[in-house]
């Protein structure tokens, strides 16, 4: 499983980011602008939604509901400060995927019974895509935190998230996450199509194992 979340480069276009991570076989965006307007959000989700439809890829917002809803994409991801989750689920209904940001095994249990799909935790390391990083977890983070929840019969699907590159994945697998998502490592590749695709490929060898 790997999402691929947005971010302002000088070297492409949110587009071409996109494009090229589908180009790579990516089927999971996030489209995150976190300085942007509305206005400009949209502009931009209309230049990857028929990218995301033609790739059938799941297309998800960071935060964003309402603009979710009017442009009819999968779903949404909620930081600690967005809306609440029940609210997005009442909102949205219960076709909508909805993911959550944690950064603890508290976190992720405090969504116990709530009807989330997925959460992102994190991050794994530095990572200059947040302004606002919470404590880095690392490979031992990983392994203590779905350990702690797993116990607690807690099978919400982990999303490794924070610096993470095509080295990390094996490891960060093998401590029990579900997946990573990937930003700049995916960017600042010296091609993004290739590197997205071994990464997928290193994903389905973890998976194997």
């Amino acid at each position: 499983m790997l999402q691929f979340i947005t971010h302002p480069s000088e070297r492409y276009s949110i587009a071409e980011e996109v494009q090229m991570a589908l180009e790579g076989g990516c089927k999971w965006i996030q489209l995150r602008l976190k300085d942007a307007t509305d206005e400009e959000f949209r502009q931009t989700a209309l230049e990857i939604i028929p990218m995301c439809k033609e790739n059938e890829a799941f297309l998800v917002f960071d935060d964003r509901v309402e603009l979710a809803m009017e442009m009819s994409v999968h779903g949404v991801h909620l930081g600690k400060n967005d809306m609440n989750p029940l609210v997005a689920r009442e909102t949205m209904g219960a076709e909508a995927i909805i993911g959550c940001t944690a950064n603890t095994a508290a976190d992720i249990k405090a969504f116990r019974g709530w009807d989330v799909d997925y959460v992102g935790l994190g991050p794994f390391r530095h990572t200059t895509t947040k302004a606002k990083l919470s404590p880095l977890l690392g490979l031992e983070g990983y392994a203590a935190i779905v350990k702690e929840v797993r116990r607690a019969d807690i099978l919400l699907p982990i999303v490794a998230i924070g610096g993470i590159t095509i080295d990390d994945i094996a490891p960060l697998m093998a401590t029990g996450v579900n997946g990573v998502a990937m930003s700049g490592a995916i960017i600042n590749a010296d091609d993004p199509v290739d590197y997205t695709r071994r990464v997928l490929q290193r994903l389905n060898e973890s998976a194997k194992r």
